[in-house]
């Protein structure tokens, strides 16, 4: 059983127990190591880092964690084409999540960006305005993510062959 006096309450073990859930020493462990782990982790990144921790916790449990913590709002979960979900917490209750994402195509690295959002959701917000009217849909969220290469991997395509 989870010692709860040994938890720092936060907005989101408060809103995983105010939605009916327990917070066992597993998932508090998923959540801890999520809040503590910038970018984007795939489950089985997860599944490492909390296995050093909780050697008991299994993937099952973590996928079922990372559903129903995607489900309450509280992870963004992302697909960057490369087979693998990710997930990232959100840092605050409340928190506009609008950064989004360069993808290399070559060695799959993810680049953050909030330049030019607000310009996007500009953009972004009337396209969504547009489309549900036209055909009566309530858009709750987006994803923009852009693939191509990254300055690394371009680097090493321009250069030189050595034989």
């Amino acid at each position: 059983m989870l010692d709860k006096s040994l938890i720092k309450s936060t907005w989101w073990q408060k809103r995983f127990t105010g939605s009916g859930y327990r917070l066992t020493a597993g998932r508090n462990t998923i959540i801890d190591v999520l809040s503590k782990t910038p970018g984007h982790l795939s489950a089985d990144d997860i599944r490492t880092r909390v296995h050093s921790r909780s050697p008991g916790v299994g993937l099952t449990t973590i996928y079922r964690t990372l559903d129903i913590l995607s489900n309450l709002g509280m992870v963004y979960k992302f697909d960057f084409g490369d087979g693998w979900m990710r997930y990232e917490l959100a840092r605050s209750p409340k928190e506009d999540h609008h950064h989004h994402h360069l993808v290399c195509t070559s060695c799959a690295k993810i680049i953050d960006y909030a330049d030019y959002v607000d310009e996007e959701l500009k953009l972004l917000r009337k396209t969504e305005i547009e489309l549900s009217r036209k055909y009566d849909f309530n858009i709750t969220s987006h994803i923009v993510q852009f693939y191509g290469i990254c300055r690394g991997c371009g680097a090493k395509k321009d250069s030189p062959v050595k034989k």
